[in-house]
């Protein structure tokens, strides 16, 4: 504290925040300084939810000239800010990894950030709070519990995945422990301070205790059972311990009185009264969240109902900020409906673990046990899990089933959606487009299906978010191959098997339905074709290329699916267009992750409405019209923002499995100027002079000479391989052949050279089949470490070359949002 007062004086921070980091030896004590920023840092939204303390808030104030006594603290409503925060309760915060999305990088943790989110934890002590993360990370992970059979691991696996700091080394701490190994052995090897490793081998004493206990006398006292809770046991693990199930350890403990208790984050270890109920969970006596609850009824301030919104937890690929931006308008709307708004969620990182974003906040892991020990407290009269993506979805049937009122679209109509058969046989009977698909359940089947429908086939788990594991398959060996390596994700739910069509234009549209009438929101018109992933592709809204008839008819089929699924609230449906056949690919009945893309791009605000409408309003409620948004004079694309610099051996070619960790918005006159800006938000600025390398597969060869001529027309220099230049130069295109990092002979140049001495603007490449993808891997790679705009679709090229078009032909514009929805007659703003 005195070093960070010291060094904050010194660099002379005015006002603001400001975060340093500190190296300490474990042994010495010797004290290091690693870095200071004088700013607000990602830790600062981490420290902010952790005691309650709005870091980036007060430094606003500060910044526009008050002090911090000046300041009043929102929760305590009498101490000023510069009152130091003070906590009577453990933290932990625990990183989200994706390795599983990039299987050629290494899983190795150091000085170069790979998490892609986090979720942070609150207990009474370090155990609770520590078993409490692991389970919120949404990994299949209950607490610190076991999925390999510690026996089976060998001794020089354990070790050398204790010595190399990497995803899963906590549960290798534990597998140690298991095995025998001494404390002093493993803090050798990890480096990881002894109290850690301590605590971790006090959560295992326990659980050898309760496993010893229940073996010997069938049952668990009292006393063990309250203790193991404390410790965060989940009932899940303590069902396995039990040889029961998760419901019945649930109905014991509540029989015993041994019931989660809801605790104030306050800022100061409770000095002072609480006005911000902001809770989390442990296993103590007083529940301040039912004292909170009582002062409400008693003061007379509670309102007549209450609606609770799921979150979607730690941020990862396939599932980030984009539901929280939808839970946070949803929050939005239930207050300005009447009701008592019950924020459930896990991730620091959001909005809507804001405190002053909903009536209770309830930092809590989004499991059923966590969710449910809310519920009993709270009695909602309503429950959302439409906007927290994937998380919520997977516990609608189990709460449902335990009597929760989940409002909006039923539970049915998505498991309708979500189950490949019946959802088949809906197509069939609303007598739409669907490619040839079918579900397998074992690799004998799969082969079976594939056979039938005919290669090439997407083969992809059910019930997953982001594309995960999700290929397209050309044969049957691949097939196989396939089944073996995505076990672990279907964990035992069926394969999907679809026929893949190739050269179609993918389609995404949201919609609002109130069960009766719907509302086309958006579509959007994917700049790839179908085949890589919805939330990798770039997209633009209004659709450009699509015919008013083919538009018409995407409606048509929106509406009919939004009545078969009596979808009350949002709607998602992919669709692919090949010549005049609109397929129907996929249908989610919930937001989806261009929700806020939508509603920033047309100015209306979706999610909004949708949770008006999911509380009991109707569509003609609202002053919505396609002809508002048809007046709408500006486009937009989005685009995806992907990760690759950060895993160093990946290949960028983009595929059905989704990889990117966010995404930008362009918006212009054109086409070309918005994909241009969106280029330049996502750091992949399009070049407007220089070298430009093209290499495209055999299908591609066609289209790419009006790439070429274009780029000639507007003084490029072009390079390509052996094959492209031939196609180029018949055409009358002037091309330099330039050999692979291991071509090149004589005269002839290298492109890996050129890409190192920079002298390389722009790569156009489309890889055809695994060989081409790993002949030209090298390169790629190489573009990303010398941060060349590598692209990796002829569409994205075509878009790509539109894009320099614009740049060259005048200076962007500038323009607000609400100037721009004036075109379509005063559309009401998204951010109101």
């Amino acid at each position: 504290r005195d070093a960070a007062l010291a060094i904050i004086r010194e660099v002379g921070v005015e006002t603001g925040g400001s975060n340093i980091q500190f190296a300490v030896h474990p042994k010495t004590g010797k004290m290091v300084v690693i870095e200071m920023n004088p700013r607000v840092s990602r830790s600062s939204a981490l420290a902010s939810k952790a005691t309650g303390f709005p870091i980036a808030k007060f430094a606003a104030k500060l910044a526009v000239g008050y002090s911090l006594d000046e300041i009043e603290n929102d929760i305590t409503k009498e101490t000023p800010a510069s009152f130091e925060p003070t906590i009577d309760y453990c933290v932990v915060k625990v990183p989200r990894f994706t390795f599983e999305k990039f299987p050629e990088a290494q899983d190795i943790l150091g000085i170069q950030m790979k998490s892609v989110g986090e979720t942070m934890a609150i207990g009474g002590t370090f155990k609770e709070a520590l078993q409490k993360g692991l389970r919120g990370l949404e990994i299949g992970h209950f607490g610190l519990d076991n999925k390999l059979n510690y026996q089976e691991i060998p001794d020089e696996k354990i070790k050398w995945r204790l010595e190399e700091p990497n995803a899963s080394r906590i549960f290798y701490i534990k597998y140690a422990l298991q095995k025998g190994w001494p404390l002093a052995r493993i803090a050798a090897m990890t480096k990881i301070d002894i109290w850690f490793l301590a605590q971790i081998a006090q959560i295992l004493d326990l659980e050898t205790q309760l496993i010893e206990t229940f073996k010997s006398k069938k049952t668990i006292s009292d006393e063990l059972l309250r203790k193991a809770k404390e410790y965060g046991y989940s009932d899940v693990q303590l069902a396995q311990i039990m040889e029961t199930t998760e419901l019945k350890v649930r109905a014991l403990r509540k029989k015993k009185g041994i019931v989660a208790t809801f605790k104030l984050v306050d800022t100061c270890a409770a000095e002072f009264e609480a006005f911000t109920p902001y809770f989390y969970s442990t296993y103590g006596i007083e529940d301040e969240a039912i004292l909170q609850i009582q002062k409400t009824v008693e003061r007379g301030t509670a309102k007549k109902k209450k609606i609770m919104v799921l979150g979607g937890g730690p941020n990862r690929i396939g599932q980030g900020i984009e539901f929280d931006y939808c839970c946070c308008h949803a929050a939005f709307a239930i207050k300005e409906m009447g009701y008592e708004t019950i924020m459930v969620n896990s991730n620091p990182e959001t909005v809507s673990t804001d405190y002053d974003i909903s009536d209770r906040l309830y930092f809590e892991p989004l499991t059923f046990e966590d969710v449910m020990n809310i519920i009993d407290v709270e009695m909602p009269d309503g429950v959302i899990v439409q906007f927290g993506g994937q998380t919520p979805l997977n516990l609608a049937q189990r709460l449902s089933d335990a009597g929760v009122p989940i409002i909006g679209t039923s539970v049915r109509s998505i498991e309708l959606a979500e189950n490949r058969e019946k959802f088949a046989k809906l197509i069939s009977k609303l007598k739409l487009l669907q490619p040839a698909n079918g579900s397998a359940v074992s690799a004998k089947e799969a082969v079976k299906v594939a056979a039938k429908i005919g290669y090439p086939v997407l083969a992809r788990p059910s019930y997953v978010l982001g594309g995960r594991a999700m290929k397209i398959v050309y044969d049957e060996e691949s097939l196989r191959r396939f089944i073996e390596e995505a076990k672990e994700v279907s964990a035992g739910k069926p394969i999907l098997i679809d026929k893949f069509i190739n050269d179609a234009i993918e389609v995404d549209v949201d919609a609002i339905s109130d069960g009766q009438e719907t509302f086309v929101a958006g579509i959007m018109e994917h700049i790839e074709n179908a085949g890589i992933h919805s939330g990798d592709s770039a997209c633009v809204l209004p659709p450009i290329t699509l015919s008013e008839a083919v538009i018409e008819q995407i409606k048509d089929h929106t509406c009919r699916l939004a009545r078969a699924l009596r979808v009350i609230g949002l709607l998602n449906i992919q669709f692919a267009i090949r010549g005049r056949n609109v397929y129907i690919l996929e249908v989610n009945p919930r937001a989806s992750r261009t929700v806020p893309f939508v509603s920033k791009a047309t100015g209306m605000p979706v999610a909004k409405i949708a949770a008006k409408i999911m509380i009991g309003k109707k569509l003609k409620d609202f002053d919505l019209s396609y002809e508002r948004i048809e007046k709408l004079t500006h486009i937009s694309v989005k685009e995806s923002v992907l990760p690759f610099s950060k895993f160093s051996g990946v290949d960028i070619v983009l595929g059905p499995e989704m990889k990117s960790t966010g995404e930008v918005m362009g918006i212009g006159s054109s086409v070309g100027e918005a994909f241009a800006k969106s280029q330049a938000s996502a750091n992949q600025h399009l070049p407007i002079k220089g070298k430009v390398f093209l290499s495209v597969k055999d299908e591609d060869k066609r289209e790419v000479v009006f790439i070429a001529k274009k780029l000639q027309d507007m003084k490029f220099e072009l390079v390509s391989t052996r094959g492209t230049a031939k196609v180029l130069r018949a055409h009358g295109v002037h091309v330099q052949e330039v050999g692979r990092y291991d071509q090149g002979k004589g005269d002839m140049l290298n492109l890996m050279t050129l890409i190192k001495n920079n002298e390389i603007a722009l790569i156009v490449n489309t890889p055809s089949g695994e060989r081409s993808q790993s002949d030209m891997r090298a390169i790629r790679a190489e573009a990303i470490l010398h941060n060349v705009p590598c692209i990796t679709t002829i569409q994205g090229a075509r878009e790509a070359v539109n894009g320099i078009e614009a740049t060259l032909a005048k200076e962007f514009e500038v323009h607000s949002l609400q100037s721009l929805y004036k075109a379509g007659r005063d559309v009401p703003c998204a951010a109101s």
